[in-house]
């Protein structure tokens, strides 16, 4: 079972602002001859690494709600210039959108449990990539999402 990381989305206003700076970063990526992908650079490196590198996802949090997931490529540990060892996680092209789930704030990163994930908008058998963003949560809110 995979396991996967929790962030808050710090600058993103909105789901399509995340998308943005994905598609600029692979864009970035490709012109430097390599894959597609994003990354996001972290001060404590994961220790479960095995875990999260069979198939686990960022999630991220966005004005209060886990609103989407990227797939965990890689994760890389380096020393930068002032001598701290950080972290870079390389994450897939394709922001995946979630069911919206409420989560509170809190500093770096957490373990998420695959079973205590939020599932992908697209498996419930809906189309509902058009609905604005506050509608999901009201409606992830309510429960009816």
């Amino acid at each position: 079972m995979a396991l996967h990381l929790i962030k808050l989305c710090v600058g993103a206003d909105s789901l399509d602002d995340l998308r943005q700076w994905v598609a600029d970063r692979s864009m970035v990526a490709m012109a430097a001859g390599l894959q597609p992908h994003s990354s996001h650079v972290t001060r404590m490196v994961p220790k479960r690494l095995e875990e999260l590198l069979d198939g686990g996802s960022l999630y991220w949090i966005i004005k209060g709600q886990v609103t989407a997931r990227q797939r965990l490529m890689d994760v890389v540990s380096f020393t930068g210039g002032d001598g701290i060892t950080r972290c870079e996680l390389i994450l897939g092209p394709e922001v995946i959108e979630t069911t919206p789930a409420p989560r509170r704030p809190f500093q770096g990163w957490r373990y998420l449990e695959d079973k205590d994930a939020p599932r992908d908008l697209s498996a419930s058998g809906a189309n509902l990539e058009t609905m604005p963003d506050d509608l999901k949560r009201e409606l992830a809110e309510l429960g009816l999402l």
